[in-house]
């Protein structure tokens, strides 16, 4: 693989580890309304466990991004 192609890649992974980021924020703090806003609710944990759930997916993509992008920094200490 040329170098170019392979920058490019590489810059490709870092957009979505960035977007991955982003999401997890948004998804947590959706999570939070939720939890303050359905407070006493039987809905509340209908509601949150589907986004529960697609937090844990990201979360698992974005530690494999920074895996294979050695984005970890306890590894660069």
């Amino acid at each position: 693989m040329s170098e170019i192609n392979s920058l490019k890649l590489e810059n490709q992974k870092l957009r979505n580890y960035i977007l991955l980021i982003f999401s997890e924020i948004e998804f947590s703090n959706r999570v939070d309304e939720i939890k303050q806003n359905f407070q006493d609710s039987p809905d509340s944990q209908r509601i949150i466990v589907p986004i529960l759930d697609r937090l844990s997916k990201i979360k698992s993509e974005k530690l494999d991004l920074e895996k294979e992008l050695n984005l970890n920094q306890n590894d660069n200490l």
